[in-house]
């Protein structure tokens, strides 16, 4: 028999989505009944009752670790994905969540896990975004997106009043509610509900998306990605707004903070199984209508 493309998989599921529980278990199966070897993370043990799997930290991999594979919605790949970057590990999603742009597999398909394991799978990369925050030159946070880095409202709902620089050169003064910074990966999320563009993943661009803006002239701007984005929040503010990255985190930025965004080196490696296509995705998960192609 010849040797797998993966030999030893990381399992991890997210607490408190409907049917991981029942799916990791079907998993372990059916990774059992092919003789792979396998781990699982920590938290995600606790949901999968008694088994005799390895259990490791997210933060302590072993070396040979060479899959993850995630139960869960696109949340759930996120926090894998912050996992899997530090050691350039693929990732796979089985999809629990509701929409699911990430997690390709369904419960119901676990045989497509047997093909990917022996070769048959489509790799494809997505870049991040990575985020400082700074406080008179201070460093108060940083942290990485796969999907964006969002300025939301303080405590108080008021509008933020911040400036746009890129690349040193300064765009515009905006008073909105916030602000989405997106990936491509991220454009079919918290972005597009915002109104901003669908971007293919195989751009090298991120979105600026104003959300609810004082002006009406205020709308989405698609950049090249390597550029070097500054947001300025004015002093004018009364209360101390937030950044989010990927919804995991909010950090306080007072006024005169700072936001930089580069885009990361480092890419994610997503797997998907060999029926995989973008443009598929986007009509199943958006209910977009397919017409029959008419002959003349």
């Amino acid at each position: 028999m010849s040797q797998r493309a993966f030999q030893n998989i990381l399992l991890i599921g997210r607490p408190g989505v409907e049917g991981v529980p029942a799916t990791l278990l079907a998993l372990k199966d059916y990774l059992q009944s092919l003789k792979v070897e396998m781990m699982v993370e920590k938290n995600t043990s606790s949901m999968m009752g008694k088994h005799k799997l390895k259990v490791v930290n997210s933060e302590k991999l072993p070396a040979d670790c060479d899959l993850i594979i995630v139960v869960g919605g696109d949340g759930s790949l996120l926090n894998a994905a912050h996992i899997a970057l530090p050691h350039q590990l693929p990732v796979l999603g089985i999809n629990r969540g509701r929409l699911g742009f990430l997690t390709d597999i369904h419960p119901d398909e676990l045989s497509k896990i047997g093909a990917i394991l022996e070769g048959h799978y489509r790799e494809e990369k997505r870049f991040l975004i990575e985020t400082q925050l700074l406080q008179d030159e201070k460093i108060l946070s940083e942290n990485v997106a796969l999907n964006d880095v969002v300025l939301l409202p303080g405590d108080v709902a008021q509008m933020i009043e911040f400036d746009i620089v890129i690349n040193s050169e300064f765009v515009c003064t905006q008073r909105a509610d916030g602000m989405i910074i997106a990936t491509p990966t991220g454009s079919t999320a918290y972005a597009l509900s915002g109104g901003g563009p669908i971007m293919h993943p195989s751009l090298n661009a991120v979105v600026l998306v104003p959300m609810f803006p004082h002006t009406l002239s205020s709308r989405p701007v698609v950049i090249d990605a390597d550029n070097h984005i500054e947001i300025c929040i004015s002093q004018n503010n009364e209360t101390s707004p937030y950044v989010s990255c990927d919804g995991q985190t909010r950090v306080a930025l007072p006024p005169g903070g700072r936001i930089h965004i580069n885009k990361k080196s480092e890419l994610l490696r997503l797997i998907h199984p060999m029926d995989y296509h973008y443009f598929t995705t986007l009509r199943e998960k958006l209910g977009w209508e397919k017409h029959a192609v008419r002959s003349h």
